[in-house]
C-alpha cells in the first residue's frame, strides 16, 4: 500500500478497519437516566480541572441503541457529572460500559469516549424499566424506574440528551510521557424525540475495583427519565489542552 493511501486510512487493521467513518446515526436509542446527589469530595476526588462542580449530582445513565450506522446494535451505560467550562453547562462524562467493541474503538479513538468493555442490559420486567450492568460475571449497577408513568416534557427531554459532553483523552508516547492530554468536548444534534415519561426509580451500586461506579455513592434520587429518540453524534472538538497550558 501507498504511503498516500495509508494516510487517509482512519485506523487498523489497514484491511478489516475496526469501525467505519462516520457520521453515526442512531435510530430508537432509548435512554434510561436516573440523576442522584453524591458526595461532593468524591466528586472533587475525580472531575479534573478546570471543569468546575456546581452541585453534587450525577446522571445514571443506560442507552440501549438497537439501529446504529456502521456500529449495529449495542447497550452502554456510565455515569455523567454535571459540570461547567468556562460558563458552558454540560455533562463530564466519568466512565462508560458497553458490549460491543467497534464502539468501544471508535469512541476511543475517534473521540474520548471512556469506553470499556461490560454487559449492560435494559428491559422491561412486567410493570417496570429495568437497567443492569456487569462486569465480567459480578453485578455492578441495578436501577429500577415505573415503566411509562408520567409523560416527560419533550423540552426537557430534548434538553437532557443535547447538552455538551466533556471528555478527558489522554494518549502515552512511545517515551511514557504523554502524547494527548486534553479535555474534548461532543454535542449530539439532529435531534427528535419520539416519547418520554418520568416517574419513581430506584439505583443500586455494588463495589468492583475495575468498574468503581460505586465510589460515588448513590445518597437521594434526584430524578429520572424513560426518553425515546433519534439522533447523530457530534464531531468532538478541544477545548483545552493540557500539554500546552503547562
Amino acid at each position: 500500500m501507498l504511503q498516500s493511501e495509508v494516510s487517509k486510512q482512519i485506523t487498523t487493521p489497514l484491511t478489516a478497519p475496526a469501525f467505519p467513518k462516520g457520521p453515526y446515526k442512531f435510530h430508537n436509542r432509548e435512554y434510561l437516566n436516573i440523576i442522584y446527589r453524591t458526595d461532593m469530595e468524591a466528586l472533587r476526588r475525580i472531575v479534573p480541572e478546570p471543569l468546575e462542580l456546581d452541585e453534587p449530582l450525577v446522571r445514571f445513565e443506560m442507552m440501549a441503541m438497537p439501529d446504529v450506522t456502521g456500529l449495529g446494535s449495542y447497550t452502554e451505560c456510565g455515569q455523567a457529572i454535571p459540570v461547567q467550562f468556562n460558563g458552558i453547562k454540560g455533562d463530564y462524562l466519568h466512565m462508560m460500559y458497553l458490549d460491543n467493541h467497534p464502539a468501544i474503538a471508535v469512541g476511543r479513538e475517534i473521540s474520548a469516549y471512556p469506553k470499556k468493555l461490560g454487559t449492560p442490559k435494559l428491559f422491561v420486567d412486567s410493570d417496570t424499566l429495568v437497567g443492569t450492568l456487569k462486569y465480567g460475571s459480578l453485578p455492578v449497577a441495578t436501577a429500577t424506574m415505573g415503566y411509562k408513568h408520567e409523560p416527560l416534557d419533550i423540552k426537557e427531554a430534548y434538553n437532557q440528551i443535547s447538552r455538551p459532553n466533556f471528555m478527558l483523552k489522554i494518549v502515552q508516547g512511545y517515551d511514557g510521557k504523554p502524547r494527548i492530554c486534553e479535555i474534548i468536548c461532543a454535542q449530539n444534534k439532529d435531534i427528535t424525540i419520539h416519547g418520554a415519561w418520568t416517574g419513581c426509580a430506584r439505583l443500586q451500586l455494588f463495589s468492583h475495583a475495575l468498574a468503581p461506579l460505586a465510589d460515588l455513592p448513590v445518597l437521594e434520587i434526584v430524578s429520572a427519565s424513560h426518553i425515546l429518540t433519534d439522533l447523530t453524534l457530534g464531531p468532538a472538538h478541544v477545548v483545552h489542552d493540557y500539554l500546552s497550558s503547562n
